[in-house]
């Protein structure tokens, strides 16, 4: 939240609550930014549940497939466990074949938020698993976004890494500040 003062616009990543539960608190915390803020929904909540917990949160822009802009910036959002969990039913999943069609309409030099990360960077957990998107390593190689934000991966939090030129953050809770070229 005190970041959030000092900042053009805020940008979260997802898991915005437990297995479903607690997203109406989180979002009661949150509504205070007064800054546009940009939420795509994590694995732990669905797009519809998100979009309905900020419906009063006249700052939040909530982004699954589609997109905005930003002071003429575009900024693209894709959200879900990319590829689909093994959490079951709880998860907000999609496969890779479902999430390259959402990202065929990512805008190239966009900013893309995805809760998921792309395959090969800042997707390794804590026992060495490799568990990033195909489908959004493809897009960023083919699109090229100026910086990616991403999630999902709690073992990279506070981390970033590059693909090409772009940028890939992991903020986690604790959020980074990260300045726009």
């Amino acid at each position: 939240m005190e970041q959030s003062q000092d900042a053009d616009w805020v940008i979260i990543a997802g898991d915005l609550c437990n297995m479903r539960h607690g997203l109406d608190e989180t979002i009661a915390m949150l509504d205070t930014i007064d800054r546009p803020t940009i939420l795509v929904p994590g694995n732990a909540e669905s797009d519809v549940e998100l979009q309905e917990a900020c419906r009063e949160w006249a700052a939040a822009v909530v982004l699954h497939g589609d997109g905005t802009e930003i002071d003429g910036i575009p900024v693209y959002g894709i959200g879900g466990g990319i590829p689909v969990t093994p959490f079951g039913d709880w998860s907000f999943d999609h496969t890779e074949a479902e999430a390259g069609a959402m990202l065929s309409a990512l805008p190239k030099g966009a900013v893309l938020v995805s809760h998921s990360p792309p395959k090969g960077a800042l997707d390794v957990t804590s026992d060495g698993r490799s568990l990033g998107s195909i489908s959004l390593r493809e897009a960023i190689e083919t699109k090229q976004p100026r910086l990616v934000v991403c999630g999902h991966i709690h073992d990279s939090a506070g981390q970033h890494d590059m693909i090409g030129s772009t940028p890939v953050v992991n903020a986690g809770p604790a959020g980074i500040a990260w300045d726009l070229e």
